[in-house]
């Protein structure tokens, strides 16, 4: 297989050879070019193998004569800088593998000896929370917050004397900030599942001694919320302050409540959500199947290889897409293009592909790709109604009882542990008379929250809790922070302060929460008090 991908690469260079022997890109200049070399020794192999030759002309069919094409052929620097990026990987050292270091620095680590059982049946035999703190625990630890993080954030929140690299929320936490370290003791967490410090798919498995990868348990919001409170029962720290959370920690913050009504004294929720909806459940199924498709994936064991880095670059820039608003792109962007005096490409040309390039290109090697896979299924999962949260109820119960009588851990390869494919593909509904919704049919999403929700989240009536949603947040719609705080109401909660951001306060959409410190910042500070 090396010498294979190693023969593309030399036919590839060959190609490129032969076009730009004129000393000009073909992109800038319309003179036909001379003929491609024929393929070399080394490449015939792969010829033979179907190889694709990129930048070669169409093969001639049997009698035309042999003239030259029409147009020069097009350069794809996108691809070759792909190319360019696997080779370096592939170089790499084979006593560290090509698989980077995920982390972000100096981090506490609670590791925990005692097994935790996760909702779809999986087991943790043994598992580490990394963590960092800011802020001093007071003398009854009830000063303690613990903050949540989005789906692809470290616990790297803020600087530490240990690191003192900017984190993701710096100009939120600090002494009178949003999070007053003067007053409170802020703990954030790397998720379990995460990759930076806490176990994920690239941990060693204790049982065997080798990777997780894909052989890792589905997880849920709830279990990566209950392993944090292992951490916080080894703090000694019984009850919460606050549990805060934007994004996909506002969805963790809401099931801290529901998990541990008495821990939890307030609850902040930003550009969250109580139940994934349809679209975000779409765009991150796209970013799962953009990754899964490169062949370096290897269904999950690429660890001591070339990761999936092409797959991880398309699947950020889509999910940058869903991160940021219209309105600030065409301020930012416009239809401007990286260089008007060259003819377009089919590379990035425009400056949003070029800034959507960038944004993939510097994420591809920062976060393992399974615990991009991991992580985002379980923000899929997610769902506070009461039905989901009794069936759950009742599959560990059951699965609690098959662990006792079969040992610590599942035995051999167990089902359960999994998620399959549907027997039958999806087929569209027709409506009908009866009200069915078909697919034409106009869905209301301010009206009053399902019956379900209400009741999942009526454990939470008496914790005070601050809903914030963004207008212009296209992945997490205000709609759905209003679901909430509509749905606490009418679960009997008289403390929910619900704040709504107009385009005009923010354009800048899901991102909002880590950028604007005045609104976001400003309201978090006053709820905390």
């Amino acid at each position: 297989m090396k010498a294979q991908r190693y023969g593309i690469t030399a036919l590839r260079r060959v190609s490129s050879t032969s076009i730009h022997s004129s000393g000009e890109s073909p992109l800038c200049s319309l003179r036909p070019r001379s003929r491609i070399a024929a393929p070399t020794s080394l490449q015939a192999p792969n010829l033979r193998h179907g190889a694709r030759q990129l930048h070669s002309q169409p093969a001639r069919r049997s009698g035309q004569p042999q003239t030259e094409a029409s147009n020069p052929a097009m350069a794809f620097p996108c691809l070759d800088a792909i190319e360019t990026k696997s080779a370096k990987l592939e170089a790499r050292s084979l006593s560290t593998g090509p698989e980077p270091t995920y982390t972000t620095g100096a981090t506490e680590v609670f590791r925990c000896k005692e097994s935790l059982l996760l909702d779809w049946g999986g087991v943790l035999p043994e598992f580490d929370v990394a963590y960092e703190t800011w802020g001093k625990l007071n003398a009854d630890r009830s000063n303690a917050i613990l903050l949540h993080t989005g789906l692809s954030a470290s616990s790297h929140a803020h600087s530490t004397e240990k690191n003192p690299q900017p984190g993701w929320w710096e100009k939120f936490i600090g002494p009178g900030g949003c999070l007053d370290t003067d007053k409170y003791f802020v703990i954030c967490t790397n998720v379990i599942g995460g990759c930076f410090g806490s176990t994920g798919p690239s941990s060693i498995d204790p049982a065997d001694g080798q990777r997780y990868a894909t052989r890792f348990p589905i997880l849920t919001m709830e279990d990566m919320v209950r392993a944090q409170f292992r951490l916080l029962d080894n703090l000694g720290i019984e009850k919460l302050y606050a549990s805060v959370g934007s994004s996909m920690g506002g969805m963790q913050s809401l099931a801290a409540g529901v998990l541990f009504p008495t821990r939890v004294g307030r609850i902040v929720s930003i550009s969250g959500c109580a139940r994934s909806h349809p679209y975000s459940i779409a765009m991150r199924h796209t970013q799962r199947q953009v990754l899964m498709m490169d062949p370096n994936w290897n269904r999950g064991f690429y660890y001591g290889k070339v990761p999936p880095h092409a797959g991880m670059k398309l699947a950020r820039e889509i999910a940058t897409v869903t991160y940021r608003s219209g309105p600030e792109w065409e301020q930012r962007f416009g239809r401007r293009r990286a260089d008007p005096n060259k003819p377009p490409a089919l590379c990035p040309d425009f400056l949003i592909e070029t800034y959507l390039d960038h944004a993939g290109e510097k994420f591809c090697l920062t976060y393992d790709p399974n615990s991009l896979l991991y992580v985002s299924k379980a923000m899929d999962l997610f769902d506070l109604g009461l039905e989901n949260r009794r069936v759950a109820t009742d599959r560990r119960k059951e699965r609690e009882t098959q662990l006792k009588q079969l040992g610590s851990r599942p035995q051999g390869n167990d089902p359960s542990c999994s998620l399959t494919l549907p027997d039958l593909p999806y087929a569209e509904q027709p409506g009908s008379s009866d009200g069915e919704l078909g697919a034409s049919s106009p869905v209301a999403v301010d009206s009053r929250p399902p019956e379900d929700l209400v009741m999942g989240l009526a454990g939470l009536r008496d914790i005070p809790t601050l809903v914030m949603g963004v207008a212009s947040d296209i992945l997490f719609p205000a709609w759905q922070q209003r679901e909430v705080a509509n749905a606490l109401r009418l679960a009997g909660n008289r403390n929910v302060a619900h704040v709504e951001l107009s385009e005009e306060q923010s354009m800048f959409g899901h991102d909002t929460f880590l950028l604007d410190l005045k609104n976001v910042g400003g309201a978090v500070n006053n709820f905390l008090g």
